[in-house]
């Protein structure tokens, strides 16, 4: 999402955009996302993290569970990760060469912090600094980035405008780990919430979360949103029930997995106003790709996260088996 929005402040703001390079990114970030998570899936497998995990765990924490529950082995999950490294680093080599040297610096250091946030010997995730990492890379690190391969330049408005993304990510970090936090001491893995106690992961998920909101309010005071902008603190009502649940349950990890799905929910429909506003204020009759592309791309890659939250929110009730000629009849 702040790759997406990145391309679309600069059409906003500078009536700058390329739709190739804008897939080309897209497709770059994907990838890197993909590899990212199969990397902590992978290390945190083999330093037995999610070999903890017991009856009753909360269904948004801890990893995927495909290692240790035996639906993938590891070497084969490995490959596939390096794979995507290798061509997400392709794509970010032909950027630093057609857009600019800038770009390589941001491939460096995208790649440092999603191999070795898990990876040997650095392992920054188990030592408290995974979180402001990836509030920096997955917020204005990827905006940033974005908005430069379109205009050329750095901007404030696009720090801004994808600052409350990472901050937001910091706060679904901290809010995941707190059900995984004896998992995590027993591993090793002394992120902030293992480190501090469960009680300060909740003070400074709460602290996190509505920094985010009060960025969105700085961006818009200092000018670098649009004022419309503030139609994202709508999501405020499921931040706040997100608290509430949070508060009540941190000791318990299947209670408190509302407020995992809720943490979800506000960062997403968050990012979605905001990549709205700026779809309205960009738009131009005369140029329809620039101002439809990064919508399209969104609802395309957003569908599989929809359908998840569908499913969650609203369960099928499970029907008994019933005989063709039950079926026939009813």
């Amino acid at each position: 999402m702040p790759g997406i929005l990145g391309g679309m402040i600069a059409w906003n703001s500078d009536e700058k955009f390329l739709p190739g390079y804008f897939l080309v990114v897209i497709l770059g970030l994907v990838l890197n996302h993909m590899a990212l998570n199969m990397t902590d899936d992978y290390y945190d497998f083999r330093h037995l993290i999610d070999g903890f995990a017991t009856d009753g765990k909360n269904p948004y924490t801890g990893g995927s569970g495909l290692l240790s529950s035996g639906l993938i082995q590891p070497r084969r999950m490995r490959d596939v990760f390096i794979i995507f490294y290798i061509i997400a680093i392709g794509i970010g080599v032909f950027l630093g060469i057609t857009r600019g040297a800038f770009i390589l610096l941001l491939l460096a250091i995208g790649f440092f912090c999603a191999y070795f946030y898990t990876a040997p010997p650095i392992r920054y995730g188990y030592r408290g600094l995974g979180e402001i990492a990836q509030l920096l890379c997955f917020g204005p690190g990827i905006g940033v980035g974005a908005y430069y391969v379109q205009a050329q330049r750095l901007s404030w408005e696009a720090f801004w405008g994808t600052l409350p993304f990472g901050i937001m990510l910091f706060s679904m970090i901290t809010i995941n780990e707190i059900p995984d936090y004896f998992e995590d001491r027993k591993g090793g893995k002394l992120n902030l919430v293992a480190r501090f106690g469960r009680e300060a992961g909740v003070w400074l998920f709460i602290l996190s979360l509505f920094s985010a909101y009060g960025a969105i309010v700085a961006g818009v005071i200092l000018g670098r949103i649009p004022v419309l902008g503030l139609i994202s603190l709508l999501t405020l009502p499921i931040a706040h029930k997100t608290v509430s649940i949070l508060r009540a349950y941190y000791r318990e990890p299947v209670k408190m997995a509302p407020a995992n799905l809720g943490m979800i929910c506000t960062h997403n429909f968050t990012a979605i106003l905001l990549i709205l506003v700026y779809f309205i204020e960009g738009f131009k009759s005369d140029a329809l790709v620039a101002s439809f592309l990064p919508l399209i791309v969104l609802i395309i890659l957003y569908i599989p996260i929809a359908r998840l939250i569908r499913k969650t929110l609203f369960p099928r009730p499970p029907y008994p088996s019933l005989s063709p000629q039950e079926r026939k009849a009813g």
